[in-house]
């Protein structure tokens, strides 16, 4: 979309112009965002910025500020690494310590090595020592072809390599208000974004309506980890919205 998460000086309308969905492509005058992880930033920023365009914001795993979840995930990483009596995990641990303090970027290899760790001991996906079987639901997908398959992780390393730092800069926490409905998805075991940094902002940020859902045997990978109560938490919270503003399919007279 071209949203840049970090608040910046007004800009013209044209400038603005990419940003806009193509609402009418949906034959829609509202839409719902959902944005996880990385894309959560840039959702909760189009929810800031854009409300007239949606009928609520869903934030999966939602990031809020970034450095703050670096620190906790860092300590909670290191907190498993001494009760398992990981020599290893606590020696690449301390090696970039202190972590995440200060205003300038996280080197890439500190974040990857603080990643490593907090992987392994389920601070991606509950109680897995990575997030591989996500990754194999790619081969899955009717979405793509093979050769798109094979593309996956090169463009992934691509992305980490040039984002991620960076992205790991931004704090939404400015974000006090919003004028559209709030849904969060926060998977109860997240330390790869901290749920309960996100949980504190949800506490006091002001919206329409908003509602809390915990993923009580899920970490960050919360959409693969439980798909199917993502897809009823959405029934069920969601859909009541596009229904009270006439939107949404007829019901079926079978």
């Amino acid at each position: 979309m071209g949203l840049d998460p970090q608040p910046r000086p007004a800009q013209s309308g044209a400038a603005r112009a990419p940003w806009r969905p193509r609402l009418q492509t949906f034959g829609k005058e509202k839409i719902f965002v959902l944005g996880h992880s990385w894309g959560s930033l840039l959702g909760l920023t189009l929810a800031e910025r854009h409300p007239e365009w949606l009928h609520a914001y869903i934030g999966a795993a939602q990031g809020i500020d970034a450095r703050e979840s670096e620190r906790r995930g860092w300590a909670w990483a290191m907190e498993q690494a001494r009760a398992a009596k990981n020599a290893e995990a606590i020696r690449d641990l301390d090696s970039i310590a202190p972590y995440a303090v200060g205003k300038t970027p996280v080197p890439l290899k500190d974040i990857l090595l603080q990643r490593r760790w907090l992987n392994f001991f389920g601070g991606a996906a509950y109680r897995r020592p990575d997030a591989s079987f996500e990754g194999a639901a790619v081969n899955l997908s009717p979405e793509y072809t093979d050769e798109e398959v094979r593309q996956v992780w090169k463009a992934q390393d691509f992305s980490v390599e040039r984002l991620l730092a960076a992205i790991l800069t931004a704090d939404l926490s400015h974000v006090k208000r919003l004028k559209t409905p709030l849904i969060l998805f926060l998977g109860r075991h997240d330390r790869n974004v901290s749920a309960m940094v996100a949980a504190e902002w949800f506490a006091g940020v002001k919206a329409p309506a908003k509602r809390l859902v915990w993923f009580g045997q899920s970490a960050h990978e919360l959409m693969a980890e439980k798909p199917g109560k993502v897809l009823l938490s959405l029934v069920r919270y969601a859909r009541p919205i596009a229904e009270r503003a006439g939107d949404v399919a007829p019901a079926s007279t079978k």
